[in-house]
């Protein structure tokens, strides 16, 4: 009878560590000024160890997300908010976004703008700043969870803006709460520009995959609050549907920098 008391209480005691560990930790933050008041913020991210993809049990899995093991082999920073209309437009000069609002995410941005944007940023600071890698994308998406989204197996309306939202535009980034690495709209709102170009996973354990030399597509993470399943939210869904001179309503981006 002992031994079963001291098996609960232990038992206990792991579901606990393991619900802290999923709350929102305060991590390291860098703050860059862009001008009137115009600030960027950037998270920083651990080297860590995650699965990449998703089981074959998983809600809404597509053939391409093969789960395989991936290694983030130094940290990065990543952007804590999607990038804003007002961010865009104190380096770019106009705003190309459809909804317009400060805070809401850029969108109407193609992959190339994206790159342009960044030289500007890096042209005026100490430089670094880039697209995230996929792997780096859904590493930090994830943060340490290894459920369907970030917050579970399932995801509503109180967690993130999708179609079944019912918004029918983007949000000030910042609406939602955030994931365990303090990450907000990783899930929904605009879809994210990654750097690499689509392609099938490779087999087997990777470190720090890049993707392949050259291709038609770019890759898309997160969904957006335009975008028709609640599974294309998913933490492993991988969007591929879009040359990197496509712009539409529900295209944005976050950056990341080698730290």
């Amino acid at each position: 009878m002992k031994n079963i008391f001291l098996m609960a209480i232990m038992a206990s005691f792991i579901v606990s560590v393991f619900v802290m560990a999923q709350e929102v930790k305060p991590r390291k933050v860098e703050v860059v000024d862009l001008g009137k008041g115009i600030n960027l913020e950037m998270v920083f991210i651990p080297a860590g160890k995650f699965k990449m993809g998703s089981p074959e049990t998983e809600k809404g899995r597509q053939k391409n997300e093969v789960e395989h093991d991936v290694v983030i082999t130094k940290g990065f920073l990543i952007g804590k908010y999607e990038v804003t209309q007002e961010q865009w437009e104190a380096l770019m000069g106009k705003n190309p976004s459809v909804n317009v609002g400060p805070k809401l995410p850029v969108t109407n941005v193609s992959w190339h703008e994206c790159q342009d944007f960044i030289k500007v940023l890096n042209s005026k600071t100490k430089g670094g700043y880039r697209l995230p890698t996929e792997s780096e994308w859904e590493y930090a998406c994830r943060a340490g969870t290894n459920t369907a989204t970030s917050f579970g197996e399932s995801i509503t309306s109180k967690d993130a803006n999708y179609e079944d939202s019912k918004i029918g535009q983007p949000v000030p980034v910042g609406s939602y709460k955030p994931n365990a690495f303090g990450l907000y709209d990783m899930h929904g709102n605009v879809w994210e520009w990654c750097s690499d170009w689509f392609a099938n996973y490779p087999e087997g354990p990777l470190s720090d995959p890049v993707g392949p030399k050259g291709g038609i597509r770019r890759v898309l993470r997160g969904g957006s609050f335009n975008y028709f399943y609640v599974s294309n939210i998913r933490s492993s869904y991988r969007g591929y549907f879009n040359a990197p001179s496509n712009r539409t309503i529900g295209i944005g981006f976050r950056l990341a920098k080698t730290n």
